[in-house]
């Protein structure tokens, strides 16, 4: 089953690396024009420490179907990013998104309570016209090794939709070389998923392999259109539910009981 029904459980041994919220908006140049000082004094007790960057911009095809196009070269877009005194959260804002992203998550009341007064500011100071996305992304990495769970194939840990042919092959799980599962789902008539999910090595900080065999789960859960922003808190419990429902479904019980449910 794709969405579980099981009852929401908060895991002491939970697998989350990061949490992304991301609101994308129609571009507000002024954001651009000067460095958002009146935005930092409203949040600045929660996220002290400020650092400035500049994104590249794809560049531009201009003259496309005539006899010469060119490629033209767009300047680099201004990204803000305030961080919290511990490091541990970090707000960007740009001319045409602000995000909230985390490599602490503790629960999603915390989570949410960290992104009300940046947003309730930012929409009082800039007034975007709407909201053109809602994006809400998990990225668990599951350790056996962490989990006590050395030896156990993720067969038995996650569900047949994410494990693919790995589910049913009949072959041992080292005999894959690769087996990721990519697929992009409606969740009902607004909000949508796209799914990363299956084995992989990551890399070490000095750029070597690690030793362990982890499986990464990637979950990117949006909602598009003409969002008003009064209904940005709603949109986001709404994907926020979605994402629990997509986790519990993808877990079995055997690695629930090794996460250690609360």
């Amino acid at each position: 089953m794709l969405l579980s029904r099981h009852p929401r459980t908060v895991y002491g041994k939970a697998p989350l690396r990061e949490v992304i919220c991301q609101l994308r908006f129609p571009t507000i140049l002024s954001i651009n024009t000067k460095e958002p000082a009146d935005f930092q004094e409203a949040i600045r007790d929660i996220f002290p420490r400020y650092a400035r960057r500049e994104d590249r911009v794809p560049p531009q095809i201009v003259g496309l179907g005539s006899p010469n196009p060119q490629i033209k070269q767009q300047p680099p877009v201004p990204n803000y990013n305030f961080l919290s005194a511990d490091g541990l959260w970090k707000l960007n804002l740009s001319q045409g998104f602000i995000a909230l992203s985390t490599l602490h998550y503790t629960g999603w009341e915390e989570f949410a309570r960290q992104l009300d007064k940046p947003l309730a500011e930012f929409i009082a100071l800039y007034k975007p016209a709407y909201f053109e996305r809602v994006g809400l992304r998990y990225r668990n990495i599951i350790s056996r090794e962490k989990l006590g769970l050395t030896g156990c194939p993720w067969t038995e840990l996650l569900s047949p939709a994410y494990t693919g042919p790995m589910a049913d092959s009949g072959l041992p799980e080292e005999n894959f070389l690769g087996c990721t599962t990519d697929f992009q789902v409606k969740l009902d008539s607004s909000c949508t998923a796209k799914i990363h999910a299956g084995p992989a090595r990551l890399k070490q900080p000095n750029g070597q392999p690690e030793p362990e065999m982890k499986f990464l789960l990637d979950m990117d859960l949006s909602m598009g259109g003409q969002l008003p922003c009064t209904l940005s808190a709603g949109a986001l419990e709404t994907l926020h539910a979605h994402g629990e429902a997509l986790f519990e479904g993808a877990v079995t019980d055997v690695l629930r009981s090794a996460m250690e449910p609360k």
